[in-house]
Order: C-alpha cells, then structure tokens, then sequence
C-alpha cells in the first residue's frame, strides 16, 4: 500500500499536507467551536445502534472539561493501523491515565458498526474509546481529511494524533504520508503531554 500511496502522490496532489494545510494553525483551536455542527458515532453494534435510534455524540461531551488523547487513522482494518497505530494507544493506556488523561479515543471515516467489529478484533474496547465520522464531516472540518481513491478507499482521515484539553487542541500531529507511522503514535504523544 505505500507504494502505491507513494505513486499516487502527484495524482492527489493532497499528499503533502504539511506546507499546503499549514496544521501548526490549528495548535490552540477549540475543538468544539470550530467544528460545533459536529458529532461523532460511538463504535455499537447495529442492534445497539437502533435501538439509540442511531444517535451521535456531541463534541462538547467528548472533550469539554476532559483531558484526550485522540488519533485518527485511514481505516479499520488496514495495515499499519491494525498493526501499530491503536497497538501503540493500547499498551500506553496506563501510562496516558498517569499523566491525568481522561479518555484516549480512536476516530476513522467509517461507521460506527465496522469500529465496533474492529475494536473488539483487536481487544481494545476496554482502553480505547471507538468512534466513527460516517460522512467524514469532523475531518472535513479540521483539514484532516484526504483522498484515498487511488488505494480503493475514498474519502479518509490523514493519520494524526491529538491531545485536547477542554476542547482546546494542545497538540497535533499529522503524517506527511498515510501509510507512515513516524509522529501519529502512542509513545510520541505520551512524551508531548
């Protein structure tokens, strides 16, 4: 896949987000009021998500007051976010919790069921708060969305991480290539909290 990511590259022209983006800008934004139209899905079975009559959860309550961690990623079940980037949460959970870290959260352009499904594949339910952006409006929102149709994929998150403090963005950090996995992890986040 990261080849193909990589010759791709010219195609979508979106691939080097950093100097067109400029995401240093969004250090210090309140999550909430930037994108309020916003929600995310909790990660449910279909079951559980109509019997919530298929609700959302507000921003304002994921963040307001708390202290996150939260990653984006390309997709469920892909490779190097299977392999390393929620494995990377998962093992520093207690070490996240230490350092007064309220929630660590895991959000992808997809839907709520295929995060539940995969959240329970990789055992980290327990750890790690699983949730969908369907249409991909959140990412949309902060500039961290992409174009993945050249891998078969769609509309997607850029693989990043973020620590939010009541709402504010403290931290981000975004991969320059999606398939990468050298600023977005766990480790790299604990030591920036």
């Amino acid at each position: 896949m990261a080849a193909l990511l990589r010759q791709a590259r010219p195609v979508l022209g979106r691939f080097s987000w950093v100097p067109i983006r400029g995401f240093a800008a969004c250090v210090g934004t309140d999550i909430v009021k930037e994108v309020p139209d916003a929600s995310l899905q909790k990660a449910r079975t279909w079951d559980e998500g109509v019997s919530s009559q298929f609700s959302t959860t507000p921003l304002s309550e994921l963040f307001g007051g708390k202290k996150v961690v939260i990653f984006g990623l390309p997709g469920a079940f892909t490779g190097v976010c299977s392999a390393q980037h929620v494995p990377s949460y998962l093992k520093n959970a207690q070490k996240f919790k230490e350092k007064g870290v309220d929630s660590i959260i895991c959000v992808a352009v997809n839907d709520p069921y295929v995060m539940n499904g995969w959240a329970e594949k990789l055992q980290a339910k327990e750890a790690i708060e699983f949730y969908g952006d369907f249409d991909g409006r959140f990412h949309k929102s902060l500039q961290l969305d992409l174009d993945l149709s050249a891998a078969l994929l769609g509309p997607r998150s850029q693989r990043w991480s973020a620590f939010v403090d009541d709402g504010k963005i403290k931290v981000l950090n975004v991969e320059k290539v999606p398939s990468e996995f050298k600023v977005s992890g766990g480790e790299t986040i604990l030591g920036q909290i």
